[in-house]
């Protein structure tokens, strides 16, 4: 089978890489990804060096070139992680997001109706259903909670959910979607909640933490992660999605004071800052769905999952110091620098 694996120099996109070529060496893997400031090259080195696996520049949104790509390499499969992710960009930038996230998919889907596919797979997340009061965790977001979305990069991920699921039922393009709760992992960027905070806390910086620091994610260690794709991928069912998450609530604070404590500093280093707009309290995934049809459960528990977190940082500090110069610095300081 040859797949085409959109967004894979990225964070989700690089793990699900690494662990299709160990699971299933007999597919060919083809990663195409712009190589915008969160895409990065080096991550996909060690993949760079299997027969079976084939690196690819190019912009998702650019039609003639996506076509051009599938008329030569005719895949089977498509899993498009290739995405504007970062709440707070989207709300400095929202036009970004609604060409990659939108357009960008529909340009996809055109393409595979075109040259046709087995499977077209949408990685979605559970921001496109808003958030959970924290006073009721009985409260869980299944399939079916109606999507309600509280900022420009959710309600992109939402419209291209939607333009998927009507690419389904108006052409009858073989799709499926999966829905995650927040990931955390190797090669994640900066930007991020856990990899800022381990990497602050390396440099006792100060560690900004939005509001109260109360909000609630419910966390899944990268590799679950892709495992739940893959078992999506190749014996989920046309038209579904399906829910995935790590049974890890915490608590932003929380969090941050588990990577503290193993890195042994003081929570002194914490700093509350000013919460950005539309904030999500909580996120909750009910898995039930995936659990019953495909057998699928997170098997990293979060205190795990951090400690193999914070130790590949530990282990690959080249690959994110390179990444904190630059286009991220001047990101940070407008994001940060005028809220402490």
């Amino acid at each position: 089978m040859k797949l085409i694996i959109t967004g894979g120099a990225g964070f989700i996109g690089s793990n699900f890489i690494y662990y299709e070529l160990k699971q299933h060496p007999e597919d060919e893997f083809i990663c195409l990804d712009k190589l915008t400031y969160a895409g990065n090259l080096s991550s996909l080195k060690d993949a760079m060096q299997q027969p079976n696996f084939k690196f690819v520049k190019g912009d998702i949104a650019d039609r003639d070139f996506v076509y051009s790509l599938f008329e030569g390499e005719k895949p089977d499969v498509v899993v498009n992680f290739a995405a504007e992710s970062h709440v707070d960009r989207s709300i400095l930038e929202p036009e970004l997001f609604l060409k990659t996230n939108v357009i960008g998919t529909g340009v996809l889907m055109d393409a595979c109706r075109k040259y046709g596919i087995k499977r077209y797979h949408q990685v979605s997340t559970d921001e496109v259903y808003g958030d959970l009061p924290l006073d009721r965790p009985d409260l869980f977001f299944t399939e079916t909670t109606p999507l309600h979305t509280s900022s420009p990069y959710s309600a992109s991920k939402a419209s291209a959910d939607l333009l998927v699921l009507a690419y389904h039922r108006t052409y009858g393009l073989p799709v499926t979607i999966s829905r995650c709760s927040n990931n955390y992992g190797p090669y994640h960027f900066p930007e991020k909640l856990i990899p800022l905070m381990i990497i602050n806390a390396l440099h006792d910086k100060a560690l900004p933490v939005y509001g109260d620091g109360a909000n609630v994610r419910d966390w899944l260690y990268v590799e679950d992660h892709c495992s739940a794709i893959d078992l999506i991928i190749r014996h989920g069912r046309d038209g579904e999605v399906y829910n995935v998450g790590g049974h890890n609530e915490k608590s932003n604070l929380v969090v941050v004071k588990i990577i503290l404590k193993a890195l042994g500093k003081s929570e002194d280093l914490i700093t509350f800052v000013k919460d950005r707009p539309g904030h999500d309290r909580r996120y909750a995934i009910d898995q039930t769905k995936i659990h019953n049809e495909l057998g699928w459960l997170p098997q990293t528990k979060f205190e795990d999952g951090i400690a193999k977190t914070i130790e590949w940082y530990l282990d690959n500090k080249d690959w994110w110091q390179e990444i904190i110069s630059g286009e991220y610095q001047n990101y940070y300081k407008k994001m940060y620098g005028n809220k402490f």
